[in-house]
């Protein structure tokens, strides 16, 4: 996603930080739409993941630009996870939308990078936009499994033999 190159770099951190707390809350919501208890619990990693990032994006915003307002907008200038699917996605479907999101938050760390004037904000960019490609390469691996085994969200422990095919007479 391009940045607009009129907004302050300040106002850059401040869209930053909102993206990821609509990322944290996207992956609790997905939580309730999955049962299988591992995908569950990387669902909750992820979430996790993202409120870390938004501790790291607040304390560079209170390092770097102090006299600056911490209130982040409402709403953030990317598009939000799964905008374009209708109101009633599938499972698939939102993790199609958040592998595009996860996409764009590196696209976005990464431009964002660049603006940054001092190496150590430019490398706390680097790094989120590092970790938001090993969302995507996560996000990936469950896709593949979700094509594979379309039951694969939805019974609590993947048993190949007992949930996904019946054996017998």
């Amino acid at each position: 996603m391009a940045i607009d190159k009129n907004l302050p770099a300040w106002q850059v951190l401040g869209v930053a930080i909102r993206s990821e707390i609509d990322a944290a809350a996207f992956y609790t919501r997905l939580q309730g739409r999955v049962k299988n208890v591992l995908l569950v619990q990387k669902l909750k990693f992820l979430a996790l993941e993202e409120e870390h990032h938004k501790k790291i994006l607040e304390r560079l915003l209170g390092q770097k630009y102090p006299e600056k307002p911490k209130e982040v907008p409402e709403s953030s200038l990317m598009p939000p996870i799964g905008v374009s699917l209708g109101p009633e996605p599938t499972v698939p479907g939102l993790f199609e939308a958040a592998l595009k999101a996860e996409e764009a938050a590196e696209a976005y760390y990464n431009e964002a990078g660049e603006r940054v004037e001092d190496e150590a904000g430019r490398r706390i960019l680097a790094y989120l936009g590092r970790v938001e490609r090993s969302h995507q390469a996560m996000i990936k691996s469950e896709l593949e499994l979700l094509r594979k085994f379309p039951d694969y969200y939805s019974v609590e422990d993947f048993h190949i033999g007992q949930d996904l095919f019946h054996v017998g007479p």
